[in-house]
């Protein structure tokens, strides 16, 4: 009892007192910022002009899908009543009746914006059209159409890509909240849970983590945001996932991992972020996708498991209860990997015989028995 009252004390007035800062958000998004950007450097987003449009939020990328329509109907309007007025096509010009007009029926600025409208967007009510009296109509007709097929194909593109992106496929994939540090085939793990949301797989699915703290090298230098390679696994791997039911992961806490030295009581002590990474193709659309999450050690519960989440139902059906997908159970589980491994150490020693002071060699005359 006073074990959980302990626990629960540290996370939430401890916890809350000293926020930790995350360069990754448990949904996935990069917590970092750039500063002092050279103006040269910021050209080069608008080079690669097709993957800048699609970054953007959607109320700035509506923004210029609104804006470059109306720009582009609008100063082609004002194109087409200069035609009208070089060519005095206006009724202020006061035509004769055998007059014929470069566009018929534009009497202002108003009828040619919609003019202009009706040949950007191919509309055609027929009662404007262009005659061949004059050239310079047709060539601004076909100028209009070419770049209104291009804003078109570009504007419409770039809506379509934005929606179709892998990014929104991650959203089905989810990590567990919390991470549990416990035994699994009698080595120390610690285990996370990840489950596909739909029934569509991840084709390729490889799984790996980063560690992320600041560090001190022997030279002096202090490095932020150090990364240490952290191999998770399954029992099948770490690749080529057969991804269609939750999976837990775990990493073995061995004499190469940055978990070792740790123990239960300055878990909570350590400054540390760990970053898991998920990538795999998208079955439907063959587009790869990554999906990430983080845990700090508040995240990490020392001496837990996770609780069943598969089960099988009468009619012979696999059924995943996603109440339990998160939910821990406390298990007996060493206060550090160190003990763990020592423990292990000292059984095979004493199994051995070795390390036995009782153990005395001392020599026997044999004598043969079988003379009578």
């Amino acid at each position: 009892m006073f074990k959980h009252l302990r626990k629960w004390f540290i996370a939430h007035f401890f916890g809350h007192s000293r926020q930790r800062a995350r360069l990754v958000s448990k949904d996935g998004r990069c917590n970092i910022e750039f500063g002092n950007v050279e103006a040269q450097s910021r050209f080069i987003f608008f080079v690669d002009i097709w993957t800048t449009v699609l970054d953007l939020k959607w109320r700035y990328k509506m923004t210029i899908f609104i804006t470059t329509f109306l720009g582009s109907w609008f100063l082609f309007g004002l194109l087409w009543y200069a035609v009208a007025y070089i060519h005095k096509d206006l009724p202020e010009f006061h035509p004769s009746v055998n007059h014929t007009p470069c566009v018929e029926n534009i009497n202002g600025l108003t009828s040619a914006f919609l003019f202009s409208l009706e040949t950007q967007v191919t509309i055609g009510y027929g009662f404007r059209c262009v005659t061949e009296q004059c050239g310079t109509a047709i060539f601004l007709l076909i100028s209009q159409s070419i770049i209104g097929v291009i804003i078109n194909s570009f504007m419409c593109g770039a809506i379509l890509a934005k929606i179709s992106r892998p990014k929104k496929r991650a959203k089905t994939i989810t990590f567990s909240k919390n991470a549990v540090i416990s035994k699994r085939g009698g080595k120390l793990c610690l285990l996370i849970r990840v489950a596909n949301l739909r029934k569509s797989l991840l084709i390729g699915s490889h799984i790996y983590g980063k560690l992320l703290k600041t560090t001190v090298t022997p030279e002096g230098e202090t490095i932020i945001l150090d990364q240490t390679n952290i191999n998770f696994v399954v029992d099948a791997g770490n690749e080529n996932l057969f991804f269609i039911s939750p999976l837990t992961i775990y990493h073995v806490i061995d004499q190469n991992s940055p978990f070792f030295h740790m123990a239960a009581e300055t878990l909570l002590q350590q400054d540390f972020e760990l970053v898991v990474f998920l990538d795999g193709t998208v079955e439907s659309t063959s587009a790869t996708c990554q999906v990430r999450t983080s845990y700090v050690p508040e995240e990490v519960l020392w001496g837990y498991r996770f609780a069943p989440i598969v089960s099988k139902t009468k009619e012979g059906k696999y059924r995943v209860d996603f109440h339990n997908f998160s939910k821990t159970v406390e298990v007996e589980t060493p206060h550090c990997a160190l003990c763990l491994y020592n423990e292990k150490d000292a059984r095979a020693r004493l199994k051995r015989g070795y390390d036995n002071p009782n153990f005395i060699l001392s020599e026997v005359n044999e004598t043969d028995d079988t003379k009578m």
